[in-house]
């Protein structure tokens, strides 16, 4: 009696190569985080242009639109420079702590209270309506900083003695800082009820661009403040602070390889409050520029995100302080073109898909992607 014979066919494939992923053994190319956070713009906009049809508009008008609203003449480009500002600070206040490793979500609450700290300055008052403008503008930035800081320096004390995550209580600050911003707009400095406070002074206001139109005709208009002074000093000094001094060379060692900064004797519970605080403190920065520069009164209405768009800013920048200005300004283009756009939520559709598309990225610095023939079994 004969046995029966298996079916010893090779098993066929519909499609002969697959993907296989293989975690890197060594640092991947310098050229390859660049280029994917460059396809992650294009993707976001390629599938922002797919959800943009869907809803009945014209993808390519709609983009044509947001470049002519921000870039089209000197005017709406001084404009998108203003929204930009507070990008670059928060920029790089996220850039900084970020390259610690140190999760800031906490900056749109360090914004806040770096408005309020500026704010305190008029409004308690520490200054008349004659005091020098020499004087006010650095007084507010002191004090503007100094609260941001301050915002930082709790999660940052909370991380470095207990091991209380930064993320959420750098998050959960956001709340309590807005809270106690509108508790004085409402409550102690409204102006008849209004919610916002009263006009600061005009000595108390960053000089802007059209203030030199007298001099120079062609600034009349421009709406630039002397915040982007500000903001370009700031990056040139955290660029210094990171790649040119001892301190820096500590934040990225720790960055790198905790065990290895512990191990050389580095205090990572000391970086991690200084690193928090200067990061609160830039955000608080921020805060001031678009109180002073800006608004010129205290007001719930002084942020669209800024706090959280910086955190695309400084992923999309990789964490690089020069690049943190340019992508800011391409933001601030966003953000602007947003009250022109519609449907309105577009543009932080967008953002919203240039982070997720960010996040993806970081999986192919991770990982090799390898293209393999099948083999039939």
């Amino acid at each position: 009696m004969t046995e029966p014979t298996l079916n010893s066919s090779p098993r066929k494939y519909w499609f002969p190569y697959t993907l296989r992923f293989e975690l890197r053994s060594s640092e991947p190319p310098k050229w390859l985080s660049p280029l994917l956070s460059l396809t992650a713009v294009v993707v976001a906009l390629l599938l922002g242009a797919i959800v943009i049809a869907l809803v009945g508009g014209d993808p390519w008008r709609s983009y044509a639109h947001i470049a002519n609203a921000s870039f089209g003449s000197w005017g709406v480009f001084s404009d998108t420079m203003v929204k930009a500002i507070p990008l670059i600070l928060v920029g790089l206040a996220c850039s900084l702590a970020f390259r610690m490793k140190l999760w800031n979500i906490g900056a749109e609450g360090q914004f806040f209270l770096g408005a309020w700290g500026a704010s305190a300055v008029v409004l308690i008052p520490l200054i008349t309506d004659q005091t020098p403008r020499i004087i006010t503008i650095p007084l507010m930035i002191l004090a503007g900083m100094t609260c941001g800081a301050l915002w930082g320096f709790i999660p940052g004390f909370l991380k470095a003695k207990f091991k209380v995550n930064e993320i959420i209580s750098t998050l959960m600050l956001n709340y309590i800082a807005v809270a106690w911003n509108n508790f004085f707009i409402f409550a102690i400095w409204t102006e008849g009820g209004f919610q916002m406070s009263k006009m600061f002074p005009k000595n108390t206001w960053l000089p802007r661009l059209t203030d030199l139109s007298i001099q120079f005709p062609g600034l009349r208009g421009l709406t630039t403040h002397f915040g982007l002074i500000l903001a370009v000093i700031a990056a040139v000094a955290v660029w210094f602070i990171l790649y040119r001094s001892r301190w820096g060379y500590e934040i990225r060692l720790i960055g790198d390889n905790p065990k290895a900064a512990n191990y050389a004797g580095i205090s990572i519970t000391r970086n991690t409050v200084f690193v928090l605080m200067l990061s609160g403190a830039l955000a608080g920065l921020a805060g001031m520029s678009e109180i002073t520069g800006v608004v010129h009164r205290l007001q719930g209405a002084i942020s669209p995100g800024y706090g959280f768009t910086g955190i695309i800013v400084a992923w999309l920048a990789k964490l690089n302080p020069f690049i943190v200005i340019f992508v800011s300004v391409l933001f601030g283009a966003l953000i602007l073109a947003g009250r022109e756009i519609q449907p309105s939520g577009i543009p932080k559709m967008i953002q919203g898909i240039i982070l997720v598309c960010l996040i993806a990225t970081d999986f192919f610095l991770r990982y090799n992607v390898r293209i393999v023939r099948r083999v039939e079994a």
